[in-house]
């Protein structure tokens, strides 16, 4: 009985936040011509709605691809599709070709918001709280305050209610993959990832692990033997899930290739809105923007990222994208729920999983770092240097996030605040990828074993 109530309270706090961002404002709200990424969705359910299938990607003349063409796989086409219908009942003229361009209204907005809201609540929540109640190990409070930090994370709530980019959809398809990896049930994990993959190309960041657990795990099995049949049936699975999504652009080899030029438009190159922290960080030092062409640009970031990848996980963040909002959300009027919800996820962080007080060189597995410095330098505190980067760290958001609002930058360095926030963001990357790297690879064997058990 107590599990259902710490259950419920869960669902009621996250949709509740939820639902409280949602009264806020909105990417590109009366800002023509474009609108933004809320016009975006909008005019997505309106192209897949009176358009005929093989004319979602191309440009044509009913469809202005530099007009916020669809440029997510086809997973995310049938979504907008999906919600076009409903909107079609509810009021045609939100979906009205060419008429509906820059709709705004209230009722409008509401039934945005309720369409991400109803995801969370068909896919990403239950997914959540599923690992958190039963993956996850510690008393019912901690499960609690770890679904709670997952559902009140800032970054995902603001990016979803105030750009409308459903990324919990995709988020909660990986992690029901994992879900199902977690259970043995691999055929329906490979189904759950596959679907993910075809709503967002950014889920191939999490390809990589998904494919070697599988392949490993067959190769354990024996590819002569269990192995090969499992493998096999991996690999049927996951062709026909995508024969299924893409089905209806395989009639005319033009379609597929011009859905894969939209979802990777290289155009854009690296520099595009300050996101990628480590080129837009050396870029300070060494002028890659200026020294080398676009195409050099891209070749360069992807061997860099393939080359890491190989060593290192979460490279993804640093060499590709991962998007530091902070510019992004004051550009959108979106400061106060900014405010808001990180300090309610810093409140649930420091009291309900209690932080700083489980900062130990056991817990946090330092003894390497304790064995690097021991020589030189055997008295350091490394749990306290921990607790002073954390309360700095913390420090430094707060004053790149008020200079940024109520400063003007220099007029000879406009962009003297983004590139601040991507530096920030690419040293704690970083030292997130230094830290977690060491501690798994130098980790004794012992314990791997024990976890693997587990």
């Amino acid at each position: 009985m107590e599990n259902w109530s710490l259950f419920s309270l869960c669902v009621l706090l996250g949709l509740t936040s939820r639902w409280a961002v949602s009264f806020h404002s909105y990417s590109g709200a009366g800002k023509p011509p474009m609108f933004g990424d809320y016009e975006a969705q909008r005019h997505w359910q309106e192209v897949t709605y009176n358009l005929p299938v093989h004319e979602w990607y191309f440009n044509t003349t009913n469809n202005d691809l530099n007009y916020w063409g669809l440029d997510y796989p086809p997973l995310t086409a049938y979504h907008s599709l999906v919600c076009a219908y409903v909107a079609k009942l509810l009021n045609p003229e939100w979906v009205e070709l060419h008429a509906s361009r820059g709709y705004e209204s209230h009722s409008h907005k509401l039934f945005m918001r309720a369409t991400v809201l109803f995801t969370d609540i068909l896919i990403y929540i239950p997914a959540v709280l599923l690992y958190c109640f039963y993956f996850c190990d510690g008393s019912s409070k901690q499960k609690v305050a770890t679904a709670l930090c997952i559902l009140l994370y800032p970054g995902l709530i603001l990016i979803d209610y105030g750009h409308f980019q459903y990324n919990s959809v995709s988020l909660g398809l990986a992690l029901w993959g994992i879900l199902g990896l977690g259970l043995g049930w691999d055929l329906f994990g490979s189904l759950a990832f596959t679907l993910a993959l075809n709503y967002k190309q950014m889920e191939l960041y999490h390809s990589l692990p998904f494919f070697c657990y599988l392949l490993g795990k067959c190769i354990k099995q024996g590819l002569t033997r269990r192995g090969f049949f499992q493998l096999a049936k991996i690999s049927l699975t996951v062709l026909v899930t995508f024969a299924l999504c893409w089905m209806p652009f395989l009639s005319d080899p033009k379609q597929p290739l011009q859905v894969l030029h939209r979802l990777f438009p290289f155009g854009r190159g690296l520099f595009e809105d300050k996101v990628a922290n480590t080129w837009c960080s050396l870029n300070v030092l060494i002028k890659i923007k200026t020294l080398l062409s676009r195409e050099t640009q891209l070749f360069l970031s992807y061997c860099t990222h393939l080359g890491f990848c190989l060593f290192l996980r979460l490279m993804f963040f640093l060499f590709v994208f991962f998007h530091s909002m902070l510019p992004l959300l004051v550009k959108d009027g979106l400061l106060l729920p900014y405010v808001v919800t990180s300090l309610a996820f810093l409140f649930l962080s420091l009291y309900l999983l209690s932080a700083l007080e489980r900062s130990t060189e056991e817990e946090l597995r330092l003894g390497l770092y304790r064995k690097l410095t021991q020589r030189w330098l055997p008295k350091l505190n490394l749990s306290r240097i921990i607790k002073w980067k954390f309360w700095f760290s913390l420090v430094a958001m707060a004053v790149l996030s008020f200079t940024s609002v109520w400063l003007e930058p220099p007029a000879k360095f406009p962009d003297l605040f983004p590139v601040l926030v991507s530096i920030l963001s690419f040293l704690h990357f970083l030292g997130f990828i230094i830290y977690f790297n060491l501690v798994q690879l130098m980790e004794p064997q012992r314990k791997k074993s024990q976890k693997k058990t587990n």
